[in-house]
């Protein structure tokens, strides 16, 4: 024991110095370039903490304002990225995929996503756009294929509503917020209404979306253990859900649902996918369903509860829909395109507090942007927060006002993408659209609201949440 122990102990310098040669190498083979201002931080870590643990904003503009607001670099999450700024820097992105850029996904993603095969980053590419594939090409996600959903997702939510709501007098809507998402995310996905089943998950998913942007450090307590332990729960539930499907898809039920589809999709070959890559690519949409959408409608509550006047102009908006219904009938299509001043308030609530902050890529070649060279290899990050908070683009940004919304086109072009932009826009936006409008439809017209915590903290800055899940009380009309 006492030998071993010397042992690690004569190592543990030979690892250090090993890992300061390999970063010194590294950045003298950079400095012959002609790389962004900025600084790469410590060695291994980078500036990785201060990413992670302050506000996204803070982080982006403290360096636009020190180093340059069009481009700077930095080391985050084990990757020397280039952080691209501004409707320019979103131009360029948006409109260069696959020629600069293709899709990255931070370490930590790729050990929770990918468990069926070697997590080498060429590997993981490949999946990433076979998974972009087979979602967009049944055309689940188009919005001729959701209008026949809508009824349905208008009925779960009355439910929920009926269920956790009604007949209460305060609740927490940030946790309802999410057991909703991952309901409708659950029947959309993969046919499935078990409330049991999902509630079980809800947990798990939770940690999954904390843990996807975290240091990979695999130890009990660590941020990354309680994800990739809460990714095994989630792949294991899949598996035995891909089971119960393949056995009603022998038994001759009608199957629609992108669940449906990959089990019986075959690739080039003519081979079916494994039912672990199944799960892995199921958990990745279910994930992407559930955390962005259910921010949306808890900040939804959080602002319109702080702003009367504007609740009073969503129920003017919502009633009128309301009262052109028959009892018992369930919105439609074009009950939702009425809705433009609820989607306008929808629009600042996700200025204010963006579901997704933004994402990464990786450079395909040695490329020229703002006058600086990123070298192949290196990681690309795009972020909501070098235009949405900038007064230059959004006069006084700290006012919430719905109205800078009343002609989207009055913007310039690249300053307001809660979406992304260019081939890899969101493929879900219509499926969040609709969720999150049927959602504002139903708790408007049962409810008005005040928040019990007006100055509540928002923990976790990727993934932004009321540290007391958002508590509001609740009058009913």
């Amino acid at each position: 024991m006492e030998i071993s122990l010397n042992l690690i102990l004569c190592l543990v310098p030979l690892v250090l110095a090993l890992f300061i040669f390999i970063f010194k190498s590294s950045k003298l083979s950079d400095d012959s370039k002609n790389l962004p201002p900025g600084s790469m931080g410590w060695p291994i870590v980078g500036e990785t903490i201060e990413f992670l643990f302050s506000k996204p904003e803070n982080f982006v503009f403290k360096r636009m304002n020190k180093y340059s607001p069009h481009i700077f670099k930095t080391n985050i999450l084990g990757e020397k990225t280039a952080v691209i700024c501004g409707p320019n820097g979103h131009k360029f992105l948006f409109s260069n995929e696959q020629k600069y850029f293709t899709a990255f996904r931070p370490h930590s993603m790729q050990r929770m996503f990918r468990s069926y095969k070697a997590t080498k980053a060429a590997q993981i590419q490949i999946g990433r756009d076979e998974e972009a594939k087979v979602i967009r090409s049944p055309g689940f996600l188009k919005p001729e294929a959701l209008v026949r959903y809508l009824a349905k997702m208008d009925e779960i939510t009355q439910d929920q509503m009926k269920k956790y709501w009604e007949g209460k007098k305060e609740v927490k809507a940030y946790p309802l917020a999410k057991t909703l998402t991952l309901t409708l995310a659950f029947r959309f996905f993969l046919g499935i209404d078990e409330p049991e089943r999902i509630a079980r998950l809800v947990d798990n998913f939770d940690d999954v979306t904390v843990g996807m942007h975290s240091l990979i450090v695999n130890i009990p307590g660590t941020t990354f253990y309680r994800a990739t332990k809460a990714a095994n729960a989630i792949r294991k539930e899949l598996k035995v859900v891909i089971g119960e499907k393949k056995a009603a898809m022998a038994a001759g039920a009608p199957m629609q649902d992108i669940l449906t589809h990959m089990i019986v999709a075959t690739d080039a070959s003519g081979k079916h996918m494994a039912e672990a890559e199944i799960a892995d690519k199921i958990m990745g949409l279910l994930t992407a369903g559930f955390s962005t959408v259910a921010t949306a409608m808890a900040f939804f509550m959080k602002y319109v509860g702080e702003r009367p006047d504007i609740y009073q102009k969503v129920l003017a908006e919502q009633k009128e829909i309301a009262e052109s219904k028959k009892e018992g009938e369930m919105l439609e299509w074009e009950d939702i395109n009425k809705m433009k001043y609820s989607w306008n308030v929808l629009y600042e609530v996700m200025r204010f507090t963006p579901p997704l902050q933004g994402t990464f890529r990786e450079a395909l070649s040695d490329f020229t942007y703002a006058g600086y060279t990123i070298p192949k290899g290196w990681k690309v990050y795009w972020t909501v927060s070098t235009t949405s908070m900038n007064p230059k683009y959004f006069p006084e940004p700290e006012k919430f006002d719905p109205s800078r919304y009343d002609d989207i086109n009055a913007f310039p072009p690249f300053t307001f993408v809660p979406f992304g932009g260019g081939p890899r826009m969101c493929p879900g936006k219509e499926y969040a659209r609709l969720a999150i409008l049927t959602f504002v439809h139903n708790v408007v017209k049962r409810f008005q609201w005040e928040v019990v915590f007006p100055n509540e903290k928002i923990v976790g800055d990727m993934m932004p949440t009321p540290e007391n899940g958002l508590p509001i009380r609740l009058r009913s009309h």
